[in-house]
C-alpha cells in the first residue's frame, strides 16, 4: 500500500516558474535549465518504479515515495522506502544513461556517453550505506524498533549499461535494474527473516515517517543568486507567452496575439507562490499582476476563496490552498 504518494518535486515546479519569469537573455539560463534537466531525469527514473513496484502484494508493503527526515542537524532523502514486518528497504534510483562503470576500489560511478565522453558521480553504494546508518539513528531517536535494512541501487535507464571490475561483481547483489525489483523482494520475503512488527506495529512507524517527513524548500534565488528584479512582472498570455495581459471588465487581454482570458491571473499568481512567498496582500498582488485598482486586486482575491489572516491593508492571503497547477 502506498502510504505516502510521489508527485511533482517542488524544485521542478520552481525551475519552470523561474524560465517563464526570467529574462530570456539572462546569464543565468543555462544553468537553470541544465539544473532542470538533471532533476526531471531523476524525477522520470523514479516514476519509472511504479510499475515493478505495482507488482507488489499490498497487505505485505507499505510504500513511502521521496521521504526526507531530519538526522541531528542535517536532512537525508530516500528515494523509496519499503516497510515490511521483517524489514526496511531503502531503494536509490538513478536514471543515467550510457555506460555506468561502479568502480568499487576508488569509489565512484564513471559514466560514458555515447560520444565517449566521461564524468564521474558520488558512489552510490557509499550514499546507501550513509542512508542506512541515518535511518538507523532516526528510528533509534523515535523510539521504532529496529529492523534489518536492505538497500539496492536501482537503474532505471534500460539503455544503461552496468559494467564493474571481476573482483567488483558482488556489487551485482545491491545494484540492479528496475525490471528485476519484484523478483529481488521476493526473494528478500521468501528468506524466511523474523517477523518484527505486526499489524499495529507497521501502522505506528508508517504514522511516525510521515510525521517526520518535511519537504525542502529552497530558495531559487540564493540556488542561482538572483535578485527580485530579475524576475517579468505581469499575466502571462498561454497563447503566445507574452508577459503583460491587459486586464479589462471581467477578463484578461493579449495585446499581441489578441487572447483573452477570464482565468489567466491564477497562472502568475502560482508563479508568484513558488518563487516568492506562499502568502500575498492586495498591494503586492497589484504589484505582480501590473493592476492599478485596489478593489480589481480585491475581486480577485475573494474569487479564489482562499483563506486569510489580517484585516484591511494587512490582510494576507494562503496561496497554498489554491489549486494546484500542472507545468
Amino acid at each position: 500500500m502506498i502510504v505516502k504518494e510521489r508527485k511533482k518535486p517542488l524544485m521542478i515546479l520552481k525551475l519552470h516558474a523561474l524560465l517563464d519569469r526570467i529574462s530570456p537573455h539572462h546569464p543565468e539560463i543555462p544553468k537553470i535549465t541544465e539544473e532542470l534537466k538533471k532533476r526531471e531525469a531523476g524525477y522520470r527514473g523514479e516514476t519509472s518504479l511504479d510499475y515493478p513496484l505495482s507488482f507488489l502484494d499490498e497487505k505485505n508493503y507499505l510504500i513511502f515515495h521521496d521521504l526526507r527526515l531530519k538526522d541531528n542537524s542535517s536532512f537525508f532523502q530516500v528515494d523509496t522506502l519499503l516497510l515490511t514486518k521483517s524489514h526496511f528497504i531503502v531503494l536509490e534510483v538513478k536514471n543515467i544513461s550510457g555506460t555506468l562503470y561502479f568502480d568499487h576500489d576508488f569509489k565512484q560511478l564513471i559514466q560514458t556517453t555515447h560520444n565517449g565522453k566521461e564524468r564521474a558521480y558520488s558512489y552510490p553504494l557509499t550514499q546507501l550505506r550513509r542512508q542506512e546508518q541515518q535511518l538507523k539513528r532516526w528510528l533509534e531517536k523515535h523510539h521504532l524498533k529496529q529492523m534489518p535494512i536492505t538497500s539496492y541501487v536501482v537503474v532505471s535507464n534500460p539503455q544503461s549499461i552496468i559494467r564493474t571490475s571481476k573482483k567488483s561483481l558482488h556489487i551485482s547483489q545491491q545494484v540492479i535494474r528496475k525490471e528485476e525489483l519484484p523478483e529481488k523482494l521476493l526473494l528478500l520475503e521468501k528468506s524466511k527473516s523474523p517477523e518484527i512488527l505486526n499489524s499495529k506495529g507497521m501502522k505506528k512507524a508508517a504514522r511516525s515517517l510521515l510525521k517526520g517527513h518535511l519537504e525542502q524548500d529552497q530558495s531559487i534565488f540564493e540556488k542561482f543568486q538572483l535578485t527580485k528584479n530579475d524576475i517579468q512582472k505581469g499575466v502571462m498570455c498561454s497563447s503566445c507567452k507574452y508577459i503583460g495581459m491587459k486586464r479589462y471588465h471581467g477578463y484578461w487581454a493579449c495585446p499581441v496575439c489578441k487572447m483573452k482570458s477570464k482565468q489567466a491571473h491564477l497562472q502568475a499568481i502560482n508563479e508568484y507562490r513558488l518563487l516568492f512567498n506562499p502568502t500575498i496582500t492586495n498591494s503586492q498582488l497589484r504589484d505582480f499582476l501590473n493592476l492599478q485598482s485596489a478593489d480589481t486586486a480585491k475581486r480577485l482575491l475573494k474569487s479564489m476563496d482562499i483563506p486569510y489572516v489580517g484585516e484591511n491593508k494587512g490582510r494576507k492571503y494562503d496561496l497554498t490552498k489554491i489549486r494546484e497547477f500542472k507545468i
